[in-house]
């Protein structure tokens, strides 16, 4: 199914004038005594930006472009989604100030797209990332800044890998721990969950935590869209990452901060990914599944194979949550954040809550992904530990 020229000609906006505005803008800021400071500086550029994304929305609104198909609907919503971002990042929105939104035009799109789709009214990750059509190998950003290119990359890269994971562990449901294929599934989820650490590695060594921070993070703040302040999007917003949590065991969806935690993240997934949780979270767990067999048949060769690669699963799991947590949201969000004057502290996370909730809420859930000997929180470290000591 096509789509109209309106649609059509802000699609290329958005990926020229809209990026070279931002662009723009970060250079402005960029040079400034305190950076994080963007009220002062581009007046013109902000209001250019202001109107030319209205008058493009009105248009839209108008002419009542409401059934070009999924994927053509959810690329637009991501369109009038960066806008909205952009305009709360140069502080043309801003939620602790307002009761609605002053985007009316981008609003009104933006809750029709959301509630015909079954998405959250705003840009999400797989906006910027898994379905992000590239042309003439260029896809869209914000800005035109080498970090952003950076962290866009590899951040694709790394949810692509996590999906392979979880595409290979859901696979084995059918076949059983038993089965002689489950090893090679197995095989391959630890090899893509190997990958994701490669790839975080990669931004760890080359991603500039300055531009990072400064010019990157900003867009991904909270705004409202109507009268309710949303969250922004998070890397994290996609099942891959929460299947292999709960299809390993490690995360279970009867604990309540978890459970809490895919809520909330529900409506930021496509709907495919929606459905695909919700058919995990009543799966049983392949750790609950290898202890249901540990007494009977726990000396056979097929145990001891596939335990001992589904511990391996575990571990490299556990590798890639300690190295975001312990390397990337350090360095990239807590180191730069105290260097931050008090006063542009609050409202620096994509979720809102301030940033030592977040970080701790972060830790705990690193260690559910490491099995980590805590009983303040529902780790299975002593089921992990029961099992290891079988292997032989």
């Amino acid at each position: 199914m096509g789509i109209t020229s309106n649609v059509a000609t802000f699609d290329r906006w958005i990926r020229s004038s809209f990026v070279e505005m931002n662009t723009e803008l970060e250079g402005v800021y960029w040079v400034q005594e305190n950076r994080a400071d963007v009220k002062t500086g581009g007046a013109d550029i902000k209001q250019q930006m202001l109107e030319e994304g209205r008058s493009h929305i009105a248009k839209l609104l108008n002419e009542g472009n409401t059934d070009e198909g999924f994927d053509n609907n959810f690329d637009l919503l991501g369109n009038v989604g960066l806008y909205m971002a952009a305009c709360r990042r140069h502080e043309l929105t801003e939620p602790s100030r307002e009761r609605t939104s002053p985007l009316r035009e981008a609003s009104a799109l933006a809750l029709q797209l959301g509630a015909s789709l079954g998405v959250t009214p705003r840009f999400a990750t797989s906006h910027l990332s898994t379905h992000n059509l590239a042309i003439n190998g260029l896809y869209k950003t914000f800005t035109s800044l080498d970090a952003e290119f950076l962290f866009l990359e590899y951040n694709t890269r790394g949810v692509f890998s996590y999906k392979r994971a979880a595409d290979a562990l859901l696979r084995t449901l059918p076949l059983g721990v038993s089965h002689p294929v489950t090893f090679d599934l197995l095989s391959t989820a630890n090899d893509a969950l190997a990958e994701v650490i490669s790839h975080n590695e990669m931004l760890y060594e080359k991603l500039d935590a300055d531009r990072f921070f400064y010019c990157v993070r900003p867009y991904y703040k909270p705004h409202r869209v109507g009268l309710h302040e949303y969250r922004g999007a998070n890397a994290g917003d996609f099942a891959g990452i929460n299947v292999i949590d709960m299809l390993l065991g490690l995360c279970q969806a009867d604990n309540l901060s978890y459970a809490q935690l895919l809520v909330d993240k529900f409506l930021y997934m496509l709907p495919e990914d929606q459905a695909r949780l919700r058919d995990v979270m009543r799966r049983q767990s392949l750790l609950d599944s290898f202890l249901e067999k540990l007494q009977d048949d726990g000396s056979a060769d097929w145990f001891q194979k596939n335990a001992k690669m589904f511990l391996e699963v575990c571990e490299t799991h556990g590798k890639t949550a300690a190295q975001h947590h312990d390397m990337l949201v350090s360095r990239f969000i807590e180191k730069q954040a105290k260097a931050l004057p008090e006063e542009f502290k609050e409202n620096i996370t994509a979720s809102g809550p301030p940033l030592e909730v977040v970080v701790n809420a972060l830790a705990k859930l690193r260690d559910l992904r490491l099995a980590a000997d805590r009983d303040d929180i529902p780790s299975r470290y002593a089921d992990i530990r029961k099992l290891k000591a079988k292997i032989q």
